[in-house]
């Protein structure tokens, strides 16, 4: 059984230099200057530096991202995306900040109520699901 941990210690951190390939599942703060092939997925907050490369999708509460991602952002509260950052896939959260220089390209679903939040994102992901089977078959 997992502890949950606040979400002001850094729980989880993989450096620079450090590459792993397959899914990860990591129980609160973590910060990513690695490259990772494989999906990622934290409760807490998360940090993407910006040596750091991914090639899945990211899930988490909050995510500033300063490396690169190719694949999904999932962060309910926020995202940010820092000068450094590339982002080639889709960002879903409340709250979403792009600074000039980033790079962005995909489709961005950002509402600040609840409720509409929680049934646009469950609509889109139902869409994605259908064309990916779809792509996939």
């Amino acid at each position: 059984m997992a502890l949950k941990i606040d979400d002001i210690s850094l729980n989880t951190l993989i450096g620079n230099g450090t590459a792993i390939k397959g899914n990860l599942k990591i129980n609160g703060f973590v910060r990513i200057d690695g490259d990772i092939d494989g999906d990622l997925t934290t409760d807490g907050n998360i940090i993407i530096g910006e040596n750091a490369r991914i090639r899945g999708n990211v899930n988490a509460k909050a995510a500033i991202i300063g490396g690169i991602i190719i694949g999904d952002v999932f962060a309910k509260e926020s995202v940010k995306l820092l000068n450094s950052s590339a982002v080639l896939g889709d960002v879903l959260s409340h709250k979403v900040q792009i600074d000039a220089s980033a790079i962005f390209h995909g489709h961005c679903i950002s509402i600040k109520n609840e409720e509409e939040y929680d049934r646009l994102s469950h609509l889109y992901l139902q869409s994605k699901a259908i064309k990916d089977r779809v792509y996939h078959s």
